[in-house]
C-alpha cells in the first residue's frame, strides 16, 4: 500500500541566542517556514543555520522531518499553541507512516531522500520548551522524528506529496532505535541488524561502541 504525505511547511532557522541552563548559546533551532518552493540539496535547506555540528547536520542528516500529527499531540500535552517548525524541523509533514524504518525512500518530483536516523533529544530543545524536564518526557512519547539524507536534489514546496517506498522489514524503525537509545539494554542481535541498514554515520559510530560493549558483556556507561 503507497503511503502520500503531504509537505506542509518548509522551515530554515536563522541564528538566535537562547539560555541554556547557566549559559546563553547561539543555536539555529529556532525554525520558520519559507514561502514557495526551495531547492533541497545534500546539505538540506539554503540559509538553515547549524551551530553545533558534532551531533546535528551532515550529509546524513541533511534534512529532519517532524509530522503535524505529533506537533498536534504536544500542543494537548503542553497546552500550547505550536507552530510549524517548533521542534526545529526543517519539512513539516502531514504524518507518518506505518513503522517508519531507517532506509525508507521519500520522493516528490525530482528530490529523493532516505531515511537514516531517530532525532535525540538535546537541552537545546528542553530550552526551547522552557522545561528542563522536557526531554524525558519527548523520550517517553518517543515522538522523535526522523533525519533523512538526500539521495537526488529537487525542489519541494508546501502542499507537495511525498511517495514513501518502504524498507525491508529486517531494516530497523526509527522509534526502535530512538528506545533503544534511551534504554539500558544490551542487544547484539539488535545492534547488528541497525549495522546492516543504511544509518546515519554518527549514529553508526556510537552503535558500533555499544555492539563492542554488548559482545563483550561489558557494563555501558551512562548516557547524558
Amino acid at each position: 500500500m503507497p503511503y502520500s504525505p503531504r509537505v506542509l511547511s518548509l522551515n530554515v532557522g536563522k541564528l538566535r541566542s537562547l539560555q541554556v541552563g547557566g549559559k546563553v548559546k547561539q543555536t539555529g533551532l529556532f525554525k520558520q517556514p519559507m514561502q514557495g518552493p526551495q531547492r533541497i540539496d545534500e546539505n538540506g535547506l539554503p540559509g538553515d543555520n547549524i551551530v553545533n555540528r558534532r551531533f546535528h547536520g551532515g550529509p546524513d542528516q541533511a534534512v529532519y522531518l517532524y509530522s503535524q500529527d505529533d506537533i498536534d499531540w504536544w500542543k494537548q500535552q503542553l497546552q500550547r499553541d505550536l507552530e510549524p517548525g517548533f521542534f526545529g524541523e526543517n519539512l513539516t509533514i502531514t504524518h507518518w507512516w506505518p513503522r517508519v524504518r531507517v532506509g525508507d525512500i521519500l520522493r516528490a518530483g525530482e528530490l529523493i531522500m532516505q531515511i537514516t536516523a531517530p532525532r535525540t533529544p538535546c537541552a537545546v530543545l528542553a530550552a526551547r520548551v522552557g522545561d528542563p524536564a522536557f526531554i524525558k518526557q519527548f523520550v517517553r512519547a518517543a515522538r522523535c522524528g526522523a533525519y533523512a539524507r538526500v539521495l537526488r536534489p529537487g525542489t519541494i514546496s508546501p502542499g507537495d506529496l511525498f511517495h514513501v517506498t518502504a524498507a525491508d522489514d529486517a531494516s530497523p524503525a526509527v522509534e526502535d532505535l530512538f528506545r533503544y537509545w534511551h534504554s539500558k539494554t544490551q542487544d547484539a542481535d539488535f545492534l547488528r541488524r541497525a549495522l546492516a541498514a543504511p544509518i546515519a554515520m554518527l549514529l553508526r559510530e556510537a552503535l558500533e561502541e555499544k555492539l563492542l560493549k554488548a559482545e563483550a558483556g561489558t557494563p555501558q556507561l551512562p548516557m547524558f
